[in-house]
This record gives C-alpha cells, structure tokens and sequence, in this order.
C-alpha cells in the first residue's frame, strides 16, 4: 500500500464535481492519501476582520473548494468505496457566517434581506478550541463537510446538494477521526473529490455554515464487497450511521430510518417489525444539515447501545 500526499494548488482543486474532470490524483484500493483542503470559499489568506474578502483561489465562486478528482483504480459503478479518516487537524483559523441567502429556513427565521452576521475564530488544533472574535469559545471536533463523487451524468453539477449515491455535501459532524464512511460508487475510477473543512458544527447547520476552515486530511481509501446496506452509511466513534437526504426532512427522516432496520435487521437475524421495536428504544434521529437546498437526516445506532 502506498501513501500519496496531495496539496490544494490550481491544478488541483474543483468547486464542480464532473465524470469529465480528469484525476489530479491516482490511486490503489487500500492507499492512503494525506490531502489538504482550502476552506469552503478556498481563502488564499487569513481574514484580518469578520467578512474581510480575501483572495480565492478560484475565482467564480461556483460551489465548495474541493481538492481531487482522486481516481480509484478498479472502482466501478454498483460498487462501494470506504473512506476511513485516520487525522483530521484544522487550520488556524475560520470563520462563520450567517443569513447570507434568501431561501426557506432565513425566511421562516425572518433574517432574509439583510447584511449577514460574520464572526472569525482562532483555532486551537492542539488545544480542541476554537476562540471568535466576539469572545466566545467552543470545543473543536474536526471532520469535512464534503466527501464525494460525482452523478453518473456528464457535465458539471453543483457541489452543494448531497446525493444518496456518491455522496458529497453530507455535513455530518459525526464523521470525525476514527470514522469510516462508505458511498455508492457513481463513476469508473470513483473520482473522488473532498474538502469544505469543519472545526466544528452543530447537527443542523443551522447558520447555513459551521467553523469553516482549512483542514489536513489523512484517508485510507478502499473498495468494499456486500455493504450492509446499499446506501451512503458510516461507522464512526458515535456508532453506526445510516443517512436520508430529501427537499422534505419527512423524506429523508424515513429514508435514514429504512436503512438503519436493513442493517439492525442484517446484524441481529431480525424481522422488519422486530428491528423497529428494537429501534425504537435505541435509534436516534438527527438532523445532519437544513443548509443545502437538499436537506439531511441521519439515523444512529450508539455504540455500545446493544450487547
């Protein structure tokens, strides 16, 4: 098995996932890639104050700053690829921001129209802090917002909206260090794109962004047989995790919970009926995201739940 290091240059980033983009990178199942990301805005530069505009390193503002395409030798479509975060360390600073678009939830909050709210941290990797500008501190727990491959259609597609195959703008703040994630691959050779770093988010994403920064990744990307489920689902430090992503949060409520029965029912030699009952004193439901036009649901078997 190797290990690749790969930076965030111009010839390696995309702020549009594409089966037509060729790959920056290739690799083996079972290699592991240390990849840095720029913030979700690919910054160049600190800011010096909340909302200062920096240079980008890509201009047009399209979607996130991504590095990759990362081509998977012998990944097809009908496959699963696993993507193991062994490191996840953040930059030194972030920055959130608030009521920057007119849609649905700024509406329902009564914050469209107006100037959005900024603040700017200071983070502390080695510490597990992050410190705004406003003198608040809140604990880090680094993990990257988008971890995907693009749709089977040709041409661009925006990198904003999660997909339940292949991935993408998941923005699940349980995909910490330590966590697998597994996702249907899409196209030949995977294509695998990463990035929008996260010191830390609340479940939700309420403010439309988390502690958006850059981030140094470590991944071992591999291919997988027979998932337990044929979805995008994870294993990490909190438990096992099935997901949902839907415009309706009912949708994707009950698409998160489907998955997560097929596993129990898989794991446990259960009914359907009888790993519903089990759920029920043991599944959580949480709301991933309601940022990205394509909202998200993720369903939790904590570990150590059952014996």
């Amino acid at each position: 098995m190797r290990r690749h290091s790969l930076l965030p240059t111009p010839g390696t980033v995309t702020d549009v996932f594409s089966r037509d983009r060729p790959p920056v990178l290739t690799i083996d199942p079972g290699d592991t890639v240390v990849a840095g990301s720029l913030d979700a805005s690919g910054y160049l530069n600190r800011q010096r104050w909340p909302g200062d505009a920096r240079p980008r390193m890509l201009s047009a503002g399209r979607g996130h700053c991504l590095t990759g395409p990362i081509a998977v030798t012998g990944a097809q479509p009908g496959g699963t690829l696993s993507v193991r975060f062994v490191s996840l360390r953040p930059a030194d600073w972030g920055w959130t921001k608030a009521a920057s678009r007119d849609d649905r939830l700024t509406r329902r909050l009564g914050v469209e129209g107006g100037p959005p709210s900024w603040l700017l941290w200071e983070i502390d990797a080695d510490g597990g802090q992050a410190y705004s500008d406003t003198g608040y501190t809140v604990p880090i727990a680094p993990f990257l917002g988008v971890v995907g491959m693009p749709p089977a259609e040709p041409g661009e597609h925006s990198t904003i909206p999660p997909r339940p195959q292949g991935g993408g703008n998941i923005d699940c703040r349980e995909l910490v260090a330590g966590s697998t994630l597994y996702l249907p691959v899409t196209v030949p050779d995977a294509l695998l794109c990463l990035g929008d770093g996260h010191a830390a988010q609340g479940d939700g994403e309420v403010s439309g962004t988390a502690i958006e920064c850059a981030m140094t990744t470590e991944v071992v990307v591999d291919l997988v047989a027979g998932p337990p489920v044929p979805g995008v689902h994870a294993e990490t430090p909190a438990g096992r995790i099935t997901f949902g992503f839907s415009h309706d949060l009912d949708e994707a409520m009950g698409d998160a919970l489907d998955a997560m029965l097929t596993w129990m029912q898989g794991m446990y030699g259960l009914t359907r009926t009888a790993a519903l009952a089990l759920a029920g004193p043991t599944v959580d439901l949480r709301v991933t995201q309601v940022a990205n036009d394509v909202w998200g649901v993720h369903a939790v078997l904590p570990a150590g739940t059952l014996r």
